[in-house]
């Protein structure tokens, strides 16, 4: 099977030993070998680095040739347009356009996604960063089978810049933000923010010196889905002035504040009382968003903060990510989108297996060269750390 459709894979290999991108292959292979005539690739390219997409595209590209369908579902434009013959437009459960490669460009098809003309670049100025506020120094975290999942890591973010963490899911990502979140406890190392070493495992006091935290899963760690969106607005600070007064609610004014943070970003929503589950994926992360950046903030930890969102919310959520660095704060910015990482960070750090192989300016970055770090390929050994 690997050799009829050009799918290098050791049969003999076990499938957890594998890089993510030949794990794709096996799932392939498995669907190739039932006879599938249909096959639905689902964000097949969200954990691939750009040469492990090529080679993907490369695949599919060989199947329709002998006749496979293939239903591609992503979000990523880019990819549309190079690999589709026809493309059909969703929006809100509807379908609301057909066109094909040669008919539209990513303007055209965000125009269709959303309703209304998107701003798909970053509109920024140059970062003027300040003193370091975020120290971390030999950090080690260890994952839930107790394997380090981050070893000896060391880096630093000023105040008034992003630095975008690159790599592909898996190389320690959610365990360094779990660590700096206080939401796991390091095997050893430190970090400070502000010149003050901070205590781990302590997500509250980390939010009163600062720490806003934009977490991977809005729905497991940002969110309780059945309180109502003006109580999710509070979730941290429902214990202080003006929303309690030692052990009572001020309930006027959390209603008060839940009505202005939903104006001011935009929330859609029947009503400030509605139960934030019942709210669309963009909506629900406009709530953490706005919860983590009205109040005083002096470093925002920011993993995957467009994930599964329409280009209208991503739109949004950058334009606001600029706002917090252009205050002063200093954004740690992890995504798996390359495309995010190089329109939003002025500093760029590649993690792989645990460790940042290369960190450089924005500007010296390409794609190419962020795919081969993220691969961990042998250029990557020549790259500055």
């Amino acid at each position: 099977m690997s050799k009829n459709y050009g799918l290098e894979v050791d049969p003999a290999a076990l499938v957890e030993d594998l890089p993510v991108g030949l794990q794709q292959r096996v799932e392939i292979v498995k669907a190739l070998y039932r006879n599938a005539r249909i096959l639905v690739l689902d964000e097949p390219t969200a954990v691939l680095t750009p040469q492990e997409a090529e080679d993907l595209f490369d695949i599919m590209r060989q199947l329709t040739e002998q006749g496979v369908s293939i239903i591609f579902i992503t979000h990523k434009l880019k990819e549309v347009l190079a690999i589709a013959d026809s493309i059909t437009v969703m929006r809100r459960g509807r379908v609301v356009g057909t066109t094909s490669p040669a008919e539209v460009d990513e303007q055209g098809l965000a125009a269709m996604m959303v309703g209304r003309d998107v701003l798909l670049r970053v509109e920024k100025e140059p970062a003027h960063p300040s003193a370091p506020v975020l120290e971390v120094r030999d950090l080690t975290v260890r994952d839930e089978r107790g394997v380090p999942a981050i070893r000896n890591l060391s880096f630093t973010v000023r105040g008034g810049e992003v630095l975008g963490v690159a790599g592909v899911q898996g190389n320690g990502q959610t365990e360094l933000v779990e660590a700096l979140t206080g939401l796991r406890r390091p095997e050893a190392g430190s970090f400070l923010i502000d010149g003050q070493e901070m205590p781990f495992h302590n997500p509250r006091y980390l939010v009163e010196k600062g720490l806003a935290h934009i977490p991977e899963d809005r729905q497991k760690h940002g969110l309780v889905l059945p309180y109502p969106i003006i109580d999710n607005l509070v979730l941290n600070t429902y214990y202080q002035e003006p929303f309690a007064r030692r052990f009572q609610r001020n309930q006027q004014a959390i209603l008060e504040n839940g009505q202005k943070l939903i104006a001011e970003f935009d929330v859609r929503t029947p009503g400030p009382l509605v139960a934030t589950g019942n709210l669309s994926g963009g909506n629900q992360q406009k709530v953490i968003v706005a919860r983590e950046f009205s109040r005083p903030v002096k470093l925002l930890i920011a993993n995957q903060p467009t994930r599964g969102l329409d280009v209208g919310s991503i739109e949004f959520i950058h334009r606001r990510i600029i706002e917090q660095r252009d205050d002063g704060v200093a954004v740690l910015l992890i995504s798996a989108e390359l495309d995010e990482i190089l329109s939003l960070a002025d500093r760029i750090a590649v993690m792989f297996h645990g460790r940042i192989v290369a960190t450089m300016p924005a500007a010296e970055a390409t794609r190419e060269k962020l795919g081969l770090l993220m691969a961990g390929s042998e250029v990557a050994e020549a790259e500055p750390k």
